[in-house]
């Protein structure tokens, strides 16, 4: 039986938001090059707060919201976000912490002595911990929920429980990243 164009579904992954890592990655590239301290320091605290920020919307904003709404929005909603943050948060996840380390690197925050320099560990245990937390288990359970809402008749309450464990696993990463920025307050306001 042949699908019709309102019976096709999306594909698994939309290559035509991969323009998102790349503009992530050529921005890094160019901030690692360039030589200014400034456009570096830029790129990290606007990639850091773009990422903090939408971890914050969806944990806590649109994690509730969603749970309440009847499961084709649900469904609509949770596949046109995760097509999207597929590319975005692997990208955030890079190019924030590749130019925080390169800014603490030329501030010289890297050579500091102890008891000092744990704040470079905590700020390192908690990018590993996101980094974990992101792409270790976030992206596989993004990937199987776009996986389950491709197929015509999806298990519902299959995808309810992931987006629960997704929606829980971002206001996890954003209360990490909260608590980054107490770290990095420390750094801006001196060791």
């Amino acid at each position: 039986m042949a699908t019709t164009t309102a019976d096709a579904l999306p594909p698994l992954v939309r290559w035509r938001y991969a323009w998102i890592v790349v503009a992530g990655v050529a921005i890094l590239l160019v901030a690692l090059y360039a030589d200014s301290l400034w456009l570096l320091n830029w790129v990290h605290v606007f990639f850091g707060l773009a990422w903090t920020g939408i971890d914050l919307f969806m944990g806590f904003v649109l994690g509730p919201i969603l749970r309440r709404l009847r499961p084709d929005l649900r469904r609509m909603v949770t596949t046109e976000l995760s097509a999207r943050f597929l590319f975005m948060f692997p990208m955030l996840g890079i190019v924030t912490p590749t130019s925080g380390w390169e800014l603490a690197d030329r501030l010289g925050y890297l050579d500091l002595p102890y008891p000092q320099y744990w704040w470079i560990v905590a700020a390192l245990a908690t990018v590993i911990l996101l980094a974990v937390l992101g792409t270790g288990i976030l992206l596989p359970l993004n990937l199987r929920m776009l996986s389950e809402l491709r197929k015509r008749e999806p298990d519902m309450a299959l995808v309810t429980r992931l987006v629960r464990i997704y929606f829980g696993l971002t206001a996890t990463i954003a209360l990490l990243q909260l608590g980054m920025i107490v770290i990095m307050t420390r750094f801006r306001l001196g060791l």
